[in-house]
């Protein structure tokens, strides 16, 4: 399986549409870029594609819109997660990026791993 690499500006879109909320972080993840609330991931950089984890209804939505589409490597994408269209505007990527944080802000938090 072949990973996409994000180019610079790739990175910076996704960071200007990840809000600066309370346990929000932004990490690496295999050459690409997660973002987190209380230890889940709810968006993601898979090269160019930003991807976002949704409620089930919210899935239904987003999946509506052309351009909207299957998360992560072709062979396996993601479940729950769709790619935001290509087409979005910084502006739409933030409404579905904040309510992909807000639903997994629900979530139970992820246990910190401890390092060895």
């Amino acid at each position: 399986m072949q990973m996409p690499k994000p180019t610079d500006a790739d990175k910076q879109f996704f960071r200007s549409v990840v809000s600066d909320a309370p346990g929000v972080e932004v990490k690496p993840m295999f050459g690409n870029l997660g973002a987190f609330v209380n230890g889940n991931m709810f968006a993601g950089l898979f090269g160019s594609s930003v991807g976002v984890k949704l409620a089930a209804d919210d899935l239904a939505e987003l999946a509506t819109i052309e351009g909207a589409g299957p998360f992560g490597p072709a062979e396996r994408p993601m479940g729950g997660y769709l790619a935001l269209p290509p087409s979005f505007s910084t502006e739409q990527a933030t409404v579905w990026v904040d309510r992909a944080r807000g639903y997994v802000a629900t979530l139970p938090p992820r246990p910190k791993k401890e390092k060895r």
